[in-house]
């Protein structure tokens, strides 16, 4: 079992910036795929970014050049800085864990981007 606790959403204003962190109850080092997806109001969840354990990184062409994946092994935690926020983004964001052949999901944090 894999436990993923995301955190860091919220309200930010378009241009701004926010930096999601999601927290995994197992070491990640052996983990091979790990990811940030999202869903808006409407909407099918989708892939923003995905990162394996050799830090190969596949983003959603939205996400380019303003969003970047990163994980800290030593903290056992995924991050995802999103700049240059646009009303667009505005979602449930996921962070999702592939392990031992299942998939894993956090309990999602809403990122709202308006003025």
């Amino acid at each position: 079992q894999v436990q993923l606790v995301e955190s860091g959403g919220g309200l930010v204003q378009p241009g701004g910036s926010l930096r999601l962190s999601c927290a995994v109850s197992r070491s990640i080092f052996s983990i091979y795929s790990m990811g940030w997806y999202r869903q808006a109001p409407g909407k099918q969840r989708e892939l923003v970014v995905g990162i394996t354990s050799g830090a190969s990184t596949e983003y959603a062409d939205s996400a380019l050049g303003r969003f970047t994946i990163s994980r800290d092994n030593t903290k056992n935690t995924l991050y995802l800085q999103m700049n240059s926020l646009k009303p667009e983004d505005t979602a449930v964001y996921y962070c999702n864990v592939l392990w031992s052949g299942r998939n894993y999901w956090g309990q999602g944090t809403q990122v709202t981007v308006s003025s």
